[in-house]
C-alpha cells in the first residue's frame, strides 16, 4: 500500500511540475508580446502608426534598448529567410 501511495504521489508531483512549467512558459510568451506591443506604441511612427508625444518617447527610450537591438537585428535579417526563422526560434 505504501508503494502505491509513493508512486501516486510521484505522478501527482510530476503533473504539478508540468503545469507550473507550462504556466511559466505562457507568462514568458505574454511578457514578450506585451513588450512588442509597447515597442510598437512608442516607435509606431516607423510603421505609420501615430506616435506619442516626443518628450514622452524620449523619456522611455532608455528602457527600450533591448527592443531597439532586436528591431535592428530583424531589419538586418529581413532579406535572409533562414536567418529570420532561426531568430524566431531563438536559435543562437
Amino acid at each position: 500500500m505504501a508503494g502505491i501511495m509513493k508512486k501516486l504521489r510521484f505522478v501527482i508531483d510530476t503533473i504539478l511540475q508540468v503545469n507550473r512549467e507550462k504556466a511559466c512558459g505562457m507568462l514568458e510568451f505574454e511578457l514578450k508580446e506585451l513588450e512588442n506591443i509597447f515597442s510598437l506604441l512608442i516607435i509606431g511612427g516607423f510603421v505609420g502608426m501615430p506616435s506619442p508625444p516626443v518628450p514622452l518617447a524620449i523619456e522611455l527610450l532608455p528602457y527600450m534598448e533591448r527592443e531597439l537591438t532586436i528591431m535592428l537585428a530583424r531589419s538586418d535579417l529581413a532579406q535572409d529567410p533562414i536567418g529570420s526563422l532561426m531568430g524566431i526560434l531563438e536559435v543562437d
